[in-house]
């Protein structure tokens, strides 16, 4: 049995009549760029996550761009961001000649840890660096404590901007995401519980300052028309033809999310004796974008990797080094006290095939083919 870890093909049989209406109706028009899809769908995502201003742009990078451009982030200034997380959250500070302050991760959620927020904040006083700003991330499908992270944000006069990359369609304590920071930014790639068929992103605010900014800069810093330019800005825009797709998407997207929560609740019922599973707070639900496992320490990680590829199940390792040993931040500041957590994260993790229609047989085969390890490494 092949197991695909993101399975796409499933997905597009069941919505591909949908699909190919809505191609076919831009190739009609032939509006290729900013469209009448875009404002289709960032209207309908506005209704969905009650957000007052919704941009949609090329890339959850782009989008984490423009907030912070629309947050009127300075070169100099410093934005806390924790340093077990992808690459893409800590790289857009640097690109705007601002600095990261990399925080340490709660062990059981992978997500900031609040309690460890003030150490990242005096390690950047300590450099005499002016903090503005806290990112929070939602890994793997759930968000951050995000009630405790505002009240510090609040307390030291700090904006928070939340990287909903991995857990757009989520809630925490009855409010969407979406609506949890002063900005949130999501990403559509095609592995993403919403995804289009290529690179794509959006930018939620009840802000009307930050949107407009935001919306200015996604068009090269355009004014009144695209000849006016009142600031500095890039190409940021949606494909129409991307948004048309992420529009058929919305119609199966809520019943997907329920199919991946049947998953998740599978899967733990099968490997908690086994590893560590994710664990999700009761005030909060996860789009489960990846099911990430901690390994008992008797287990040789490669050794588990090729193994199950032996047998026809793919895995991945999110991430293998924390941002703040990567090399391009190595010289950025750090939480003091260390960041062990995240450093233990990074060599303990591993993600297995997670996607709505993943069928139990198929976990079944997973889950069997992980405690076979695990057992065999208990006899050595």
């Amino acid at each position: 049995m092949n197991i695909p870890f993101i399975d796409l093909t499933s997905q597009q049989q069941k919505i591909r009549p949908e699909i190919d209406t809505r191609i076919k109706n831009v190739l009609e028009h032939g509006k290729y760029i900013m469209g009448p899809e875009i404002n289709e769908l960032e209207s309908a995502l506005s209704k969905r996550v009650d957000a007052n201003y919704v941009i949609s742009c090329g890339s959850g990078t782009d989008a984490l761009l423009l907030a912070l451009m629309g947050l009127q982030l300075k070169p100099g200034q410093g934005v806390i961001v924790p340093s077990f997380t992808f690459t893409a959250s800590a790289e857009v500070m640097p690109l705007l000649g601002a600095i990261p302050i990399f925080a340490e991760v709660d062990e059981e959620t992978f997500t900031l840890n609040p309690a460890r927020l003030q150490d990242a904040l005096d390690s950047a006083i300590k450099s005499a660096i002016e903090v503005v700003g806290i990112m929070s991330v939602g890994l793997f499908g759930q968000p951050a404590q995000m009630d405790k992270i505002n009240s510090f944000a609040e307390a030291n006069g700090l904006w928070v901007l939340d990287d909903a990359a991995q857990s757009f369609g989520t809630e925490f304590q009855g409010a969407k995401t979406g609506t949890l920071a002063k900005a949130t930014c999501t990403s559509f790639f095609p592995a993403k519980p919403l995804g289009c068929y290529g690179d794509g992103g959006a930018l939620f605010t009840n802000d009307f300052k930050i949107a407009e900014i935001a919306r200015s800069c996604r068009v090269h810093g355009q004014g009144t028309n695209k000849y006016q330019t009142v600031r500095l800005g890039m190409t940021a825009r949606l494909d129409t033809i991307q948004a048309a797709i992420l529009l058929a998407k919305l119609d199966v997207f809520d019943k997907e999310l329920q199919q991946r929560n049947a998953v998740a609740n599978y899967y733990h019922e099968l490997l908690r004796s086994w590893v560590e599973t994710p664990i999700c707070y009761p005030e909060m639900t996860s789009s489960w974008a990846v099911y990430t496992v901690k390994l008992p320490k008797i287990v040789d990680r490669v050794f588990l990797q090729e193994s199950l590829s032996q047998k026809g199940i793919p895995t991945a390792i999110y991430y293998p080094i924390p941002m703040h040993l990567q090399k391009p931040y190595e010289h950025y500041p750090r939480a003091n006290y260390g960041l062990e957590v995240s450093e233990h994260l990074a060599q303990s993790v591993i993600s297995i095939p997670m996607h709505p229609y993943l069928t139990q047989e198929a976990q079944n085969t997973v889950s069997e083919a992980i405690i076979e390890v695990i057992k065999n490494s208990n006899k050595r």
